[in-house]
This record gives C-alpha cells, structure tokens and sequence, in this order.
C-alpha cells in the first residue's frame, strides 16, 4: 500500500501539470543538492536522490506519466516492470544529459549540449582597460587603444592547413567532435559525452599546418581602435566594441572587446554617482559680512553670494553642475560645496590691531566672549 501512496510530483516539489522542462529542472536541482558524491555517507541523502532519480524517470516518460497520472505508482509495481527503486527503467529519461550537467558541475569539468558540438561557437571577449582624466569622465572624449588582435592568416585563409592541404576528420571522434565516455554513478555505469580532445570539438585535424600561423588560422598583430567614452563614465565601467575580441570557431562571430575606463583622482573635485564634492576656503570677512566667492566647477569657475553671518562647514547646492547621467546626458546630478572658515596663521601688527579693535567692539554685543570661546580670538 505504501507504494500507491507515492506523489512523485510532490517529490519533484512541482504542479500536476507542469512541463517537461519544468521537470528537468526540478530534478536536476535535487540531484546535485542530493547526489551521493557531494553527501558522502549520507544515508538521508542518499535516500532523498533515491526518490527524485525515481520520480523523474517516470514524469519525464510520456507513457509513464500517462499510466502514473490514471493508476499512480501502483502501476510499476510487479508485473509493472519495476521491482522496486533497482529495477526502473531509465532508457525512456534523458538521464545522461541530466547527470552530464550534474557531474560537469560537481567535479568542475563542465558540459556542453550536443548540438553545440562541431558547429559555431562565439569567441570570447577580450579585456583592456585605459586611463582618462575626471574631466573625461564626466563630459566623455574620444581616445585610440593598441591591442593584440587576431587576424585570419592570409596563407591558409584561417583553416590552419598548410597551402595545398585541407584539415582532415578527426580519427578520435570520427568527425563529430565529441566523444562517449562512460561515469560510475549510484545507479552503475552511465554513458555521457565530451568534447574531443584532438580536435577540441570542429571534427577536424590539421597534420600538415601552416607555416605561417603554425596550424592556428590566425596571426596576432597589434591593432588600434578607436573608442568612444560615454559622458558620464564611472571608474571601473566598461565600454564594448562588438567584434573586436577573439574570433570564433567553426564560421562563429567574434567576441567584443570591453574597455574598462580607470578615472584618475582630481586635486579638487570627489565623486559619487552623479554628485561632485568640493571643499573652498572662505575669509573670516566673507563669513562674517557676507559677499560673492569664486567656486570652481567642472565648467569652469561660478559666482556665489555667501550669506553674511556664515558658518564653517555650511553645505552649498550648486544645482546641474554635477555628472550627465550615462542615460541621458541632458540630466546631470549637483554639485556639493563645503565652505570651510579660514582662518590667517601670519598676521602683521596692523592686523592683530584691527582684530583687537574688532575685538572690543564685539565685547559690547556679547559676541566678543563667544568668538573667545571658539577660539578666535586670544
């Protein structure tokens, strides 16, 4: 009675009518969290891989799910042809492509679907960075870059053969560019498939190579691009130039090259998204009287009225005077002013005179003990 009572959809944690993808991906997802290999000793595991491996051999046949939906498990027990967990039948379950996945992802070898063997491939992309200025940063420019590019060998037209000879079919794998190999798994041995060896997955062998690019197809040269940085560029971004990266395989399009832009610290300015931060040094007289300081932005130099009685670190909105946002340059962030009071080191006896002057005129409004108490004055 035990048997009849199995929900392998709740074992697979998925709805009724859930599709076969969905079924794939349940399963592999409990395989690898419960696969014996990563739980060594672990009876619960081992018990847990047991039913998933069971449920999914069923739900991913379309006749067994048919006779499970109407009869449920009892339908494999006996004369069903199941005799227990040992005696299911996985022919009808893509099983070999499951635990292709699971075991390139547990041992870190990786696996690649069948149809991707002998046919195109994309290259990889290739990185670079290069440094620019604040300044170019946050308005954007124009700058060359010299790489290493490779180029298809003008001698054997990218086939890697020397001239008079053509690549031949792979005798390893006989021109398809995988091989069978068989894997001891929790359920015996396993048949699976990798990419050959020999032919590195194109089906073909070079035996006479080219003199020219040694059998490789390309030639390496130093090249030089042309890349435009976007206004508005933090350091560390990456700019992409579709195509210029390392070719591909078997008639696969190029790889991009990615430009990571390295911004060099400005003496003034700090940034963060798209605010600037700056720090300007004001006179005891501008704090106290108020008048127009000069502040420095990134577009030059702006005229601002500081309110008389001005404290030190009063903040200061410069609105759109800030970083384009990569977006829309249209829209730029603030920037952010901290007005800092400086006060002399070196004064002359004309000086001091009139700040003690100054001194005893504010003794008579009472700001002349809290100046005192800040420091100001001694």
């Amino acid at each position: 009675m035990a048997e009849s009572k199995k929900d392998y959809y709740e074992t697979l944690g998925i709805p009724k009518d859930a599709d076969d993808a969905a079924i794939k991906k349940a399963y592999r997802a409990l395989a690898k969290k419960y696969h014996p290999d990563t739980n060594p000793g672990d009876a619960a595991a081992a018990e847990k891989f047991k039913q998933a491996s069971e449920a999914y051999s069923v739900l991913s046949d379309p006749d067994k799910r048919r006779q499970y939906d109407q009869f449920g498990s009892a339908a494999f027990d006996g004369s069903g042809g199941a005799g227990g967990f040992g005696g299911f039948d996985f022919n009808g379950a893509d099983m070999g492509d499951i635990f292709g996945d699971i075991f390139g992802d547990i041992f870190g070898g990786g696996r690649r679907s069948s149809a991707r063997y002998n046919g195109p491939s994309r290259g990889a992309n290739v990185r670079t960075s290069i440094r620019i200025t604040f300044e170019d940063a946050i308005f954007g420019c124009e700058k060359e870059i010299e790489i290493n590019f490779k180029e298809e060998c003008s001698s054997c037209h990218g086939s890697g053969a020397k001239a008079g000879t053509s690549p031949v079919t792979c005798p390893k794998c006989n021109g398809k560019g995988k091989i069978m190999y068989t894997q001891q798994s929790f359920f015996g041995q396993i048949q699976n498939v990798q990419t050959c060896p020999d032919c590195e997955g194109s089906g073909k062998i070079v035996k006479d190579k080219c003199p020219d690019c040694y059998g490789n197809g390309y030639i390496t040269r130093r090249k030089k691009f042309k890349v435009t940085i976007p206004a508005g560029i933090d350091n560390g971004q990456s700019v992409r130039l579709a195509g210029a990266g390392e070719p591909g395989t078997n008639g696969g399009e190029r790889g991009d090259l990615l430009v990571e832009a390295v911004v060099s610290n400005h003496p003034i300015f700090k940034r963060q998204d798209t605010s600037i931060f700056s720090t300007v040094p004001i006179s005891f007289a501008n704090a106290a009287l108020g008048g127009t300081i000069r502040i420095k932005t990134v577009d030059g130099e702006v005229d601002y009225e500081v309110k008389a009685g001005t404290q030190t670190d009063t903040k200061v909105r410069l609105k759109g005077k800030g970083v384009p946002s990569l977006r829309n340059r249209t829209i730029r962030g603030d920037h952010f002013v901290t007005l800092v009071v400086s006060v002399p080191e070196r004064m002359n006896e004309a000086q001091k005179e009139a700040l003690r002057k100054f001194e005893e005129a504010m003794n008579g409004t009472g700001e002349g003990e809290k100046h005192k108490k800040k420091g100001i004055f001694k």
